[in-house]
């Protein structure tokens, strides 16, 4: 019986019309190298041959009797691939505004839970300035599924190093989860909400334990920052199920050398180049606060994990973003030394306390207490908790084919939050890192001059520290 840990189950219960717990995918594909060429019937056909026997994208929710344990994932036995992979195409003149407004349009609607929680939508004609022949995959599936790492796994399914082989993970078995009668999901419900207390008092002490330790960091000023102490922003509030989408590419061999010869790392880098375009963002709208932007970043915990089940395997930790600091090359200092003490604070937090307390949501007072936080606005009267997400993605550094198609742009996209209307994800990607943020549209309806200010900070900060460091030295 495949169950959904805590983790997984909760991003179910968060999920309301107004947040959608669903990640994206914007994959720009040159379809030239095809080696039949493209059809849309050729292409929907191979991804069904691809997927057909791969657990996460043929199995379905099963929820358990009066809710008192985390759903199960069964095997649809109906699974039909034209429910998951739809074709459209682009209104004239098919460029990056027309694309980025129909996939913002596909990204405010939710997934359908009685089907495998994915679906893609292959869009023809699109033009990104080499011809309108490029072929645009908009990809959806539900955070329960996936997480970032997780999420490249699994489009390796659909992906190869080269044009006429095999996807990368398509000789790899897996098996589906059993689907249980009905009266032992209700047994086992009962079991689980019987031992819930017990296994609560177990997390006590460590819990306490932590606090403490976190404490002394703080007073020792090497904790990471701590949340509720965001200053508030116009996209600081209660969102709506509207998205607005945007993209942009900014060079990987510029990242590498500016990380190369200040001895920081690429993660640094892109926190300080996204902390100068929205610096510059706010300004410009004289909305910059005086204190710092304060990012969560996910953090992944796969590697340390005692848990082998489960989709989500990740923690968190809180940067500031040195929106406060005008000069790049004094911001990317400081973002070094404040990543170096979150990482350590975060290396003394299990890897699995999240997971565990996860354990603990109940699905229908999680789902009740989400929707009156939203229905009473309560992300406007209390601290700010977040500003905004902020993810890093590593991709491989060679190309990659989708269903021989190469991909030329590859933007992830998390989700929106109450309280936190916008998500920046990047990915490198052969010479490239690709960007890609999204945001509750009434937030931010702006959302492409913020995207298009990255590559502005990337040389700029580039400039800073070529004054007075020779770049490309380590």
């Amino acid at each position: 019986m495949d169950r959904l840990s805590g983790l997984d189950a909760s991003f179910l219960y968060l999920e309301t019309p107004a947040q959608l717990m669903h990640v994206c995918g914007v994959i720009v594909l040159d379809p030239a190298t095809m080696p039949d060429g493209y059809t849309f019937d050729r292409m929907q056909a191979e991804i069904d041959r691809c997927v057909r026997d791969v657990p996460a994208f043929t199995r379905k929710l099963r929820r358990v009797p009066l809710g008192l344990d985390h759903p199960i994932w069964v095997r649809d036995k109906q699974f039909d691939i034209e429910r998951h992979v739809h074709r459209l195409a682009l209104p004239q003149p098919g460029g990056y505004r027309e694309l980025t407004e129909l996939t913002s349009h596909l990204a405010g609607l939710p997934l359908d839970r009685s089907r495998p929680l994915w679906e893609m939508w292959v869009i023809e004609g699109y033009d990104g300035g080499n011809g309108p022949d490029q072929v645009v995959v908009f990809s959806k599936m539900h955070h329960a599924t996936v997480d970032g790492v997780s999420g490249s796994n699994l489009i390796s399914h659909l992906c190869s190093l080269e044009p006429d082989a095999e996807p990368l993970a398509l000789g790899e078995k897996q098996e589906f989860g059993r689907d249980p009668a009905r009266f032992e999901l209700l047994g086992r419900g009962m079991v689980t909400s019987v031992t819930r207390p017990v296994n609560a008092v177990r997390l006590l002490g460590p819990s306490a334990q932590l606090v403490t330790k976190t404490i002394g960091r703080a007073r020792a000023g090497t904790s990471m920052a701590a949340p509720l102490t965001a200053p508030r922003t116009s996209f600081n509030g209660t969102i709506t199920g509207h998205r607005a989408i945007a993209f942009v590419d900014i060079s990987l061999e510029d990242v590498r050398e500016i990380k190369n010869a200040t001895g920081t790392t690429v993660n640094d880098v892109v926190l300080t180049v996204a902390g100068g375009a929205l610096r510059s963002y706010l300004a410009e709208r004289d909305e910059l606060p005086e204190d710092s932007l304060l990012a969560t970043v996910p953090v992944s915990v796969r590697e340390s994990s005692r848990r082998s089940t489960g989709a989500n395997k990740v923690s968190a930790l809180f940067t500031k973003l040195g929106t406060d600091e005008e000069h790049p090359l004094e911001r990317l200092s400081d973002m070094s030394t404040r990543n170096r003490n979150a990482k350590d604070h975060h290396k003394a937090i299990s890897a699995d306390s999240l997971q565990d307390w996860a354990e603990f949501a109940a699905p229908r007072t999680f789902g009740l207490a989400v929707r009156a936080y939203a229905g009473l606005r309560l992300a406007e009267k209390h601290p700010v908790v977040h500003n905004l997400v902020i993810s890093n993605v590593p991709g491989p550094p060679v190309p990659l084919y989708f269903m021989g198609a190469q991909i030329v742009g590859l933007y992830p996209l998390g989700p929106v939050f109450h309280g936190a209307g916008l998500n920046i994800t990047v990915m490198s990607n052969y010479g490239h890192v690709h960007v890609g943020v999204i945001a509750c549209r009434e937030s931010m309806p702006e959302v492409d001059d913020l995207v298009q200010r990255f590559p502005a900070e990337l040389a700029a900060l580039k400039e800073a520290v070529l004054a007075v460091t020779p770049l490309g030295r380590a």
